[in-house]
């Protein structure tokens, strides 16, 4: 058994880290190969310094992959990863092919030792993690991006410099100073995002989605991927096959393009942690498109698929030629349910809305600024953010059922599957519930609140305006970096801190920004409305 150190979920073993196996259900060996590759790739950034040939379009593709696949929950197959590392090698060695039988050892281009960082100051230590992280929920944005045909100069760049800085020997300050340009970066490629999905795809209109799973074959798409729906809606019209999306893929309903597919159903079920749970003999197939994957259980292994740089060893796997025939196959062989069937959400809700992202939001501005001024609304709340399986998350669906009836509950991300069920009725003809779509679209409520600060003439901190937020994995790590950059403030995060601050790094936080930790949803709640 390969021992190992892994601590960058919210998960981790003990608060401190993951030394044996990883509580997400990776083995040692799994989280030693994805050092390896990080480690490869901070070798592949430190060539593209100072050599005559330049980062191609396919260095990028490589870089963003490579991060993405060392994401939580995204990889569990060793010889994928292994395959990962060789392609890095190869790119590596075609920016530098002198290296390869140079007599001169100049450790110029050399390949990091992960265990080098893990073993570093812990101030150190921590602000790398922090810049590291961010990379890799960053590469997650700019891989969703690309596969629709959009890329950013700034961004991709970043991406070997920050590696770099990681595999560096910077001073505390030149790290701070790193770890808000991730913020900066991300909040570039989170509006490169935003406009890939939205020119793609149009622009997010309210939708209500059933939790009702019709009889007949199906097929469940989970993780975050919408081009990967696309090409499955595609693929599967008149098939006699119907579509339901399942986790972050639930706002995908409210895109007019992915709407004219008649056989895009509804949803199924509720966040990742529990799919152990609904998945437990499903008569479909499911399809992974990124993460959250966790262990597969036997009551539904022969009916995982997985595509992207998702991977888990036995599974069927979906190249990037997109074809989904052998999907297909497998949700006519299965049949689906008998009868329909009547899911809910946790809290026993069977109807979810979602499509409140940035344009409608702002279509509906001045009714917000109205019944802000009339005193009908008093507070928004931003409650959102990843979900998981440790215990405390109900926090969140206490301090939402807690809420005035005055305030507004904007939300995002799978942490909303904690109360998106809830009917919390309306203010004004504004509904008191708005989803804003996926982790991502974390842009969305930005444009949101610098669009509200404008028209009150004041700062966004200076809004009656709390976020209250959830972490997991990594892309909570870039969204928060970006929060930070924009210099927002009083922000609430749980269940647990992240075990990669450092005591100093968290007062520094602290100290700047007011970041907060949860307490109980009465204690919050009394201190953000007084």
């Amino acid at each position: 058994m390969e021992k190992m150190f892994c601590f960058q979920c919210e998960q981790t073993a003990g608060g401190k880290g993951c030394t044996i196996n990883g509580v997400c259900g990776k083995k040692g060996g799994t989280a030693n190969l994805q050092d390896e590759l990080t480690g490869v790739l901070i070798g592949l950034s430190r060539a593209t310094i100072g050599n005559k040939n330049r980062p191609t379009n396919e260095t990028d593709k490589i870089m963003i992959e490579g991060l993405f696949t060392t994401i939580t929950n995204v990889s569990f197959d060793d010889e994928a990863i292994k395959r990962q590392i060789e392609k890095t090698e190869i790119e590596k060695s075609k920016l530098v092919p002198r290296c390869l039988d140079c007599s001169t050892t100049c450790n110029r281009n050399d390949n990091y030792d992960m265990k080098d960082l893990w073993n570093d100051n812990e101030d150190i230590r921590s602000l790398k993690s922090l810049i590291l992280f961010g990379l890799r929920g960053m590469a997650a944005y700019a891989y969703h991006a690309m596969v629709l045909g959009y890329t950013d100069k700034d961004v991709n760049e970043f991406f070997y410099e920050g590696l770099i800085a990681v595999g560096g020997d910077l001073s505390i300050d030149e790290l701070l100073g790193l770890v808000m340009k991730t913020g900066e970066i991300n909040l570039k490629c989170m509006e490169l995002l935003d406009r890939a999905n939205t020119e793609t795809y149009g622009t997010p209109e309210p939708t209500q989605v059933s939790m009702k799973i019709e009889k007949g074959p199906f097929i469940v798409v989970t993780g975050h991927d919408l081009y990967d729906l696309h090409k499955l809606l595609e693929q599967t019209k008149d098939k006699g096959i119907n579509i339901y999306t399942h986790g972050e893929l639930l706002p995908a309903h409210a895109y007019p393009k992915l709407k004219e597919y008649k056989h895009l159903k509804g949803n199924f079920g509720t966040a990742w942690q529990n799919q152990q749970k609904e998945f437990d003999n499903i008569p479909a197939p499911i399809l992974f498109t990124t993460n959250c994957l966790m262990p597969v259980k036997d009551s539904y292994r022969d009916r995982v698929f997985t595509t992207e740089v998702v991977a888990y060893p036995g599974m069927v796997h979906i190249d990037e030629d997109k074809d989904f025939s052998s999907v297909i196959e497998k949700a006519l062989e299965l049949g689906g349910y008998k009868e329909d069937v009547h899911m809910t959400g946790i809290n026993g809700g069977d109807t979810l809305t979602t499509g409140f992202a940035r344009g409608t939001v702002s279509s509906v501005q001045d009714k917000v600024v109205d019944a802000v001024k009339s005193g009908a609304i008093r507070h928004f709340l931003l409650v959102g953010g990843c979900d998981g399986a440790k215990p405390g998350r109900n926090y969140y669906t206490e301090f939402v059922k807690q809420a005035p009836k005055d305030t507004v509950i904007l939300t995002l991300a799978c942490g909303k599957y904690r109360f998106n069920d809830l009917d919390l009725g309306d203010i004004g003809g504004l509904p008191r519930l708005m989803d804003m779509g996926q982790c991502n679209d974390a842009y969305s409520a930005i444009k949101v609140a610098v669009s509200l600060a404008n028209a009150f003439e004041c700062g966004v901190n200076d809004l009656p305006l709390s976020m209250v937020l959830s972490w997991y994995e990594q892309k909570a790590v870039c969204i928060l970096l970006t929060l930070l950059h924009l210099g927002i403030k009083n922000i609430y995060i749980g269940p647990s801190l992240p075990a990669f601050l450092s005591k100093n790094v968290l007062d520094i936080l602290v100290d700047k920004f007011a970041l907060t930790p949860i307490s109980t949803p009465e204690e919050d709640m009394k201190k953000i409305l007084g």
